[in-house]
């Protein structure tokens, strides 16, 4: 261990600025060298998705002293920008992880002793309603703790800026600076709830905004006629993973019609430890357990679910064979382009300038179908907040009209009353869009099998390689810089026409991205996971097959892991 981290370790351990809690905890690893450099060698990176990390004690875990700081950060960084900037206050919300609540009272009463006002949800909010709120309430800024789909141990923390989107690379970096120029932690303290409350400093806020919200989401409905034709008959199992999704889906479902909604008891309330699955993710088919279980006793026609802070959503759709099966991201983004676009058509409703919006790891099908409907489509980096930007453009320049965005990660949004991905939006227009095919003879899957016919068939692919610790965060950065220093000729045997290094280009932001466009409509892209210590490695072919798709992406995705 270097001297610094030593350093680290022991004022944690004696400064009587950290609690006797957090003192036990990092005396029971006294000795431990390598525990105390992962927890010690560095500060926990507050990067454009904020704080994310294993709970515990030390600089590079999530704990209340590294929300604080990052908070005081954020208060100074708030303060920079006058008097009217502070006056709008901060809204926060949080999820059902352990130490949410607590976070979440330790950052809003940093902000009120800095004289920023926090509007404090009341119970846990999905995060797309804290991105709405933010709107809503006219705030400089929003705060949400979570750590979505992570696992149990971990915890977050996300910084949206006014316009409701997270903090974009620029405002980040600003904030960062303000972070890394706190030296005297005393100076970074919270004030008390009592005082914070009698200064109006420290707010509740709870069914006003929900009422609002959810009112907005029901504005994107776009077939509550075809929901009134099959609503008796057609039967969708939800499942909100112990998270935040249970309230806001079932309420939006229910008063747009859906009237048999049912829900996965053992999954229906908050649990922190998430205990009935391994990982709380809706893109792992494992989380679906119960719920397809569920499906298969009523004989349910559509399975969704939300992660833990209800901003990605998962499908479970029947399949030609009358096997429950999951849906991808991409195909779950394809499937809507189509529908939002064809229904908007026909309703003669669709704008001259309306425009698509995914990033550049997400399928090219959504593109061609938009491109058949004569509708622009823009790529944007991998991460909601860069749809956010664009949603902002457009809106600042009037030139395009954006009507949804989406990433592979099961990730979408239809409409502008959020500046983040909605799983409660996509949850309505999931199960409008099932309902559709329901009253036409068709199940999901068909309708899917119908787009591939059209369109071609299109498949991705994405394998994380988990590097932990200090080591593994070189080895990712060392892997990026080979590939980007020696381009391969070829990758699974198919010619590489074009390297896209984003690090080195002017169109975007720049960040450490690889992404290789091969032969015959294939693409390999290569990132580093923003929120987890993974290397990430995407792919996408188009085929005559899925067959033929399954080979090819099987040969690129094993090519590439070979050369780590």
């Amino acid at each position: 261990m270097d001297l610094q981290t030593i350093k680290n370790y022991e004022t944690w351990l004696f400064d009587p600025y950290f609690d006797d809690t957090t003192r036990e905890e990092l005396k029971e690893i006294m000795g431990k060298e390598k525990e105390i450099e992962d927890r010690f060698y560095r500060d926990l990176e507050f990067g454009t998705a904020g704080l994310r990390g294993i709970i515990g004690a030390g600089t590079n875990r999530i704990n209340k002293y590294t929300v604080r700081k990052a908070t005081q950060g954020l208060a100074n960084y708030i303060k920079s920008h006058g008097e009217e900037a502070m006056d709008r206050g901060v809204v926060i919300a949080y999820d059902s992880r352990h130490m949410s609540k607590e976070f979440t009272e330790e950052a809003a009463l940093v902000l009120a002793a800095n004289g920023i006002k926090a509007f404090v949800f009341e119970d846990l909010r999905p995060t797309p309603e804290l991105s709405f709120a933010v709107r809503y309430l006219k705030a400089i800024a929003g705060i949400v703790v979570t750590a979505s789909h992570n696992p149990p141990e971990y915890n977050g923390y996300k910084v949206y800026w006014e316009d409701g989107a997270q903090v974009a690379t620029r405002i980040a970096e600003e904030i960062t600076e303000e972070i890394q120029q706190i030296y005297d932690l005393y100076k970074v303290l919270p004030m008390d709830r009592t005082e914070a409350q009698r200064a109006k400093l420290f707010q509740y806020i709870g069914k006003e905004v929900d009422d609002a919200y959810i009112q907005s989401v029901k504005s994107q409905s776009l077939r509550g006629e075809t929901i009134q034709q099959v609503t008796k008959d057609f039967k969708i199992v939800f499942t909100p993973l112990h998270g935040t999704g249970n309230l806001p889906v079932r309420r939006v479902l229910k008063e747009v019609g859906f009237e048999n909604v049912l829900v996965v008891a053992d999954q229906e309330l908050p649990d922190p430890n998430f205990s009935t699955v391994a990982y709380p993710n809706p893109e792992e088919e494992a989380a679906f357990r119960l719920a397809i279980e569920l499906a298969q006793k009523q004989g349910a026609h559509l399975v969704i679910g939300t992660d833990p802070d209800c901003d990605r959503v998962g499908v479970v759709v029947k399949n030609k064979e009358g096997k429950y099966t999951t849906l991808t991201g991409n195909q779950i983004g394809a499937l809507l382009v189509e529908y939002i676009l064809s229904t908007l058509q026909e309703k003669q409703n669709l704008p001259s300038n309306a425009v698509i919006v995914k990033t550049i790891v997400t399928s090219e099908m959504g593109a061609t179908i938009a491109k058949k409907h004569n509708v622009d489509i823009i790529n944007t980096l991998t991460g909601f907040k860069y749809i956010g930007e664009k949603i902002k453009e457009f809106e600042k320049t009037g030139e395009k009209m954006f009507l949804f965005g989406y990433e592979e990660s099961y990730g979408y949004l239809a409409g502008t009353h959020a500046r983040d991905k909605d799983a409660v939006v996509a949850s309505m227009l999931i199960c409008e869009m099932a309902a559709f095919y329901y009253a036409k003879g068709f199940t999901l899957y068909e309708g899917l099998i119908e787009l591939y016919k059209k369109y071609g068939y299109y498949l991705e692919d994405l394998k994380s390689v988990t590097l932990q610790g200090k080591e593994g965060m070189e080895k990712i950065q060392n892997t990026l810089e080979a590939f980007r220093n020696n381009p391969p000729f070829e990758i699974g045997g198919y010619k590489v026409n074009l390297l896209e290094d984003y690090l080195n280009q002017n169109k975007l932001p720049k960040e450490n991205v690889l992404k290789f466009i091969l032969e015959n409509n294939t693409w390999v892209c290569l990132r580093p996971s923003g929120t987890e210590p993974k290397l990430k490695i995407y792919c996408g072919v188009v085929e005559d097959s899925l067959e033929d798709c399954r080979k090819k992406v099987d040969s690129l995705i094993h090519a590439i892991v070979e050369k780590i």
